[in-house]
Protein backbone atom coordinates (compact mmCIF):
# COMPACT_ATOMS: atom_id res chain seq x y z
CA UNK A 1 0.00 0.00 0.00
CA UNK A 2 2.82 2.37 0.77
CA UNK A 3 4.35 1.93 -2.53
CA UNK A 4 1.07 2.19 -4.55
CA UNK A 5 0.87 5.54 -2.28
CA UNK A 6 4.09 6.80 -3.38
CA UNK A 7 3.55 5.40 -6.72
CA UNK A 8 0.69 7.90 -7.06
CA UNK A 9 2.29 11.21 -6.00
CA UNK A 10 4.70 10.24 -8.12
CA UNK A 11 2.47 10.19 -11.15
CA UNK A 12 0.35 13.21 -9.57
CA UNK A 13 3.19 15.43 -9.86
CA UNK A 14 4.22 14.18 -12.97
CA UNK A 15 0.62 14.76 -14.14
CA UNK A 16 1.01 18.12 -12.73
CA UNK A 17 4.53 19.17 -14.42
CA UNK A 18 2.71 17.54 -17.39
CA UNK A 19 -0.44 19.92 -17.33
CA UNK A 20 1.13 23.08 -16.84
CA UNK A 21 3.52 22.49 -19.64
CA UNK A 22 0.36 22.29 -21.57
CA UNK A 23 -1.18 25.39 -20.29
CA UNK A 24 2.00 27.02 -21.00
CA UNK A 25 2.23 25.78 -24.65
CA UNK A 26 -1.68 27.06 -24.91
CA UNK A 27 -1.20 30.64 -23.75
CA UNK A 28 2.00 31.48 -25.64
CA UNK A 29 0.89 33.76 -28.50
CA UNK A 30 1.86 32.32 -32.42
CA UNK A 31 3.42 34.34 -34.74
CA UNK A 32 1.08 36.36 -36.37
CA UNK A 33 1.56 35.56 -40.02
CA UNK A 34 0.11 37.90 -43.09
CA UNK A 35 -3.40 37.03 -43.82
CA UNK A 36 -4.22 36.25 -48.18
CA UNK A 37 -5.82 39.93 -48.06
CA UNK A 38 -2.49 41.64 -46.90
CA UNK A 39 0.05 39.53 -49.34
CA UNK A 40 -2.01 40.53 -52.14
CA UNK A 41 -2.34 44.13 -51.48
CA UNK A 42 1.05 44.29 -51.63
CA UNK A 43 2.18 41.73 -54.13
CA UNK A 44 -0.22 43.63 -56.55
CA UNK A 45 1.21 47.55 -55.59
CA UNK A 46 4.97 46.06 -55.90
CA UNK A 47 4.07 44.56 -59.51
CA UNK A 48 2.25 47.84 -60.64
CA UNK A 49 5.16 49.84 -59.49
CA UNK A 50 7.65 47.40 -60.88
CA UNK A 51 6.02 47.38 -64.37
CA UNK A 52 5.38 51.19 -64.40
CA UNK A 53 9.35 52.42 -63.60
CA UNK A 54 10.78 49.72 -66.52
CA UNK A 55 7.76 51.34 -68.74
CA UNK A 56 9.40 55.29 -67.48
CA UNK A 57 12.82 54.42 -68.81
CA UNK A 58 12.10 51.98 -71.84
CA UNK A 59 13.91 53.14 -75.06
CA UNK A 60 15.32 56.04 -73.83
CA UNK A 61 18.69 57.14 -75.68
CA UNK A 62 21.64 57.65 -74.06
CA UNK A 63 21.40 61.45 -74.19
CA UNK A 64 18.12 61.18 -72.41
CA UNK A 65 19.12 58.65 -69.72
CA UNK A 66 21.91 61.44 -68.67
CA UNK A 67 20.06 64.49 -69.16
CA UNK A 68 20.23 67.01 -66.19
CA UNK A 69 17.32 69.59 -66.18
CA UNK A 70 19.36 71.73 -63.55
CA UNK A 71 23.39 71.31 -61.90
CA UNK A 72 21.32 70.16 -58.46
CA UNK A 73 18.86 67.57 -60.33
CA UNK A 74 19.24 64.50 -60.99
CA UNK A 75 19.10 62.91 -64.39
CA UNK A 76 17.42 59.50 -65.14
CA UNK A 77 20.20 57.68 -64.60
CA UNK A 78 20.54 59.45 -61.36
CA UNK A 79 16.83 58.46 -59.90
CA UNK A 80 16.72 55.03 -61.39
CA UNK A 81 20.08 54.60 -59.22
CA UNK A 82 18.46 55.77 -56.22
CA UNK A 83 15.56 53.46 -56.99
CA UNK A 84 17.40 50.28 -57.64
CA UNK A 85 20.17 50.67 -54.66
CA UNK A 86 17.15 51.53 -51.92
CA UNK A 87 15.38 48.34 -53.24
CA UNK A 88 18.24 45.90 -51.94
CA UNK A 89 18.57 48.10 -48.78
CA UNK A 90 15.08 48.31 -47.50
CA UNK A 91 14.10 44.50 -47.62
CA UNK A 92 18.31 44.02 -45.84
CA UNK A 93 16.94 45.66 -42.90
CA UNK A 94 13.24 44.39 -43.01
CA UNK A 95 14.84 40.99 -43.33
CA UNK A 96 18.29 41.22 -41.11
CA UNK A 97 17.08 44.01 -38.17
CA UNK A 98 13.46 44.64 -37.85
CA UNK A 99 12.24 41.07 -37.66
CA UNK A 100 15.04 39.68 -36.52
CA UNK A 101 14.70 41.95 -33.15
CA UNK A 102 12.46 41.21 -30.75
CA UNK A 103 8.41 41.24 -31.50
CA UNK A 104 6.71 44.58 -29.38
CA UNK A 105 3.05 44.47 -30.09
CA UNK A 106 3.18 46.80 -27.57
CA UNK A 107 4.51 49.65 -29.97
CA UNK A 108 1.54 49.10 -32.50
CA UNK A 109 0.04 52.07 -30.18
CA UNK A 110 2.83 54.72 -31.44
CA UNK A 111 2.27 53.94 -35.37
CA UNK A 112 0.79 57.12 -36.55
CA UNK A 113 0.91 56.02 -40.25
CA UNK A 114 -1.41 53.63 -42.00
CA UNK A 115 -0.60 50.98 -44.95
CA UNK A 116 -3.06 53.07 -47.63
CA UNK A 117 -1.05 56.29 -46.04
CA UNK A 118 2.32 54.84 -47.10
CA UNK A 119 1.08 53.94 -50.56
CA UNK A 120 -0.82 57.51 -50.98
CA UNK A 121 1.53 60.25 -48.95
CA UNK A 122 5.29 58.68 -49.96
CA UNK A 123 4.62 59.02 -53.64
CA UNK A 124 2.96 62.68 -53.34
CA UNK A 125 5.58 64.94 -54.73
CA UNK A 126 4.38 68.01 -53.85
CA UNK A 127 6.60 67.42 -50.97
CA UNK A 128 10.19 67.23 -51.36
CA UNK A 129 12.74 65.39 -49.07
CA UNK A 130 16.59 64.87 -49.29
CA UNK A 131 17.30 61.32 -49.87
CA UNK A 132 20.16 59.85 -47.07
CA UNK A 133 24.14 59.88 -48.19
CA UNK A 134 24.08 56.56 -48.41
CA UNK A 135 21.35 56.35 -50.80
CA UNK A 136 22.26 59.05 -52.89
CA UNK A 137 23.49 57.67 -57.13
CA UNK A 138 27.61 57.36 -56.62
CA UNK A 139 27.66 55.63 -60.39
CA UNK A 140 26.60 52.09 -58.82
CA UNK A 141 26.34 50.33 -62.02
CA UNK A 142 28.68 50.14 -65.08
CA UNK A 143 25.38 50.05 -67.55
CA UNK A 144 21.83 50.33 -67.23
CA UNK A 145 21.49 47.08 -68.08
CA UNK A 146 23.50 46.04 -64.77
CA UNK A 147 21.07 48.96 -63.13
CA UNK A 148 17.81 46.83 -64.51
CA UNK A 149 19.29 43.53 -63.64
CA UNK A 150 20.08 44.99 -59.77
CA UNK A 151 16.45 46.20 -59.73
CA UNK A 152 14.60 43.13 -61.05
CA UNK A 153 16.79 40.84 -58.49
CA UNK A 154 15.93 42.57 -55.98
CA UNK A 155 12.14 43.40 -56.44
CA UNK A 156 12.00 39.59 -57.67
CA UNK A 157 13.38 38.93 -53.91
CA UNK A 158 10.94 41.32 -52.10
CA UNK A 159 7.95 39.77 -53.83
CA UNK A 160 8.91 36.27 -53.32
CA UNK A 161 9.54 36.98 -49.75
CA UNK A 162 5.95 38.57 -49.47
CA UNK A 163 4.47 35.11 -50.98
CA UNK A 164 6.48 32.88 -49.00
CA UNK A 165 7.29 34.64 -45.19
CA UNK A 166 5.95 32.94 -42.15
CA UNK A 167 7.75 36.01 -40.65
CA UNK A 168 5.10 38.27 -38.18
CA UNK A 169 5.69 41.35 -39.44
CA UNK A 170 2.94 42.88 -37.78
CA UNK A 171 4.52 43.15 -34.22
CA UNK A 172 8.45 44.23 -35.27
CA UNK A 173 8.86 47.73 -35.84
CA UNK A 174 11.39 49.83 -37.19
CA UNK A 175 11.46 54.10 -36.65
CA UNK A 176 11.43 55.87 -40.34
CA UNK A 177 12.84 59.53 -40.01
CA UNK A 178 10.20 60.62 -41.56
CA UNK A 179 6.73 58.52 -41.13
CA UNK A 180 7.71 57.35 -37.61
CA UNK A 181 7.41 53.73 -36.41
CA UNK A 182 6.42 51.49 -39.15
CA UNK A 183 5.67 47.76 -38.65
CA UNK A 184 7.59 45.10 -40.95
CA UNK A 185 4.82 44.86 -43.95
CA UNK A 186 4.76 48.75 -43.88
CA UNK A 187 8.28 48.60 -44.86
CA UNK A 188 7.34 46.20 -47.37
CA UNK A 189 4.92 48.67 -48.80
CA UNK A 190 7.44 51.80 -48.66
CA UNK A 191 9.30 49.92 -51.18
CA UNK A 192 6.54 49.84 -53.72
CA UNK A 193 5.46 53.48 -52.79
CA UNK A 194 9.40 54.76 -52.96
CA UNK A 195 9.70 53.56 -56.47
CA UNK A 196 6.60 55.07 -57.05
CA UNK A 197 7.95 58.52 -56.19
CA UNK A 198 10.85 58.37 -58.19
CA UNK A 199 9.28 57.31 -61.44
CA UNK A 200 7.24 60.25 -60.87
CA UNK A 201 10.35 62.15 -60.71
CA UNK A 202 11.78 60.35 -63.76
CA UNK A 203 8.13 61.47 -65.70
CA UNK A 204 9.13 65.55 -64.43
CA UNK A 205 12.57 64.89 -65.93
CA UNK A 206 11.24 63.96 -69.36
CA UNK A 207 8.64 66.58 -69.36
CA UNK A 208 11.00 69.21 -68.79
CA UNK A 209 11.25 71.63 -71.83
CA UNK A 210 14.95 71.00 -72.49
CA UNK A 211 14.81 67.93 -72.23
CA UNK A 212 16.24 65.92 -75.29
CA UNK A 213 13.98 64.20 -77.79
CA UNK A 214 15.74 61.04 -79.44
Amino acid sequence: MKIQSKFLVVLCAVLALALAAIAQTAVAPAPTTLTAEERDAALKSLQATHDAFLKSIAGLSDKEWKFKPAPDRWSIAEVSEHIAVSESMILGYVQKQIVTSAATPEKRAEVKVTDQQILTLVPDRSHKAQAPEFLKPTNRWATRDELVKSFEDSRRATMDYVRTTNDDLRDHFGPHPLLGPMDAYQWILLISAHSERHTKQIEEVKADPNFPKE
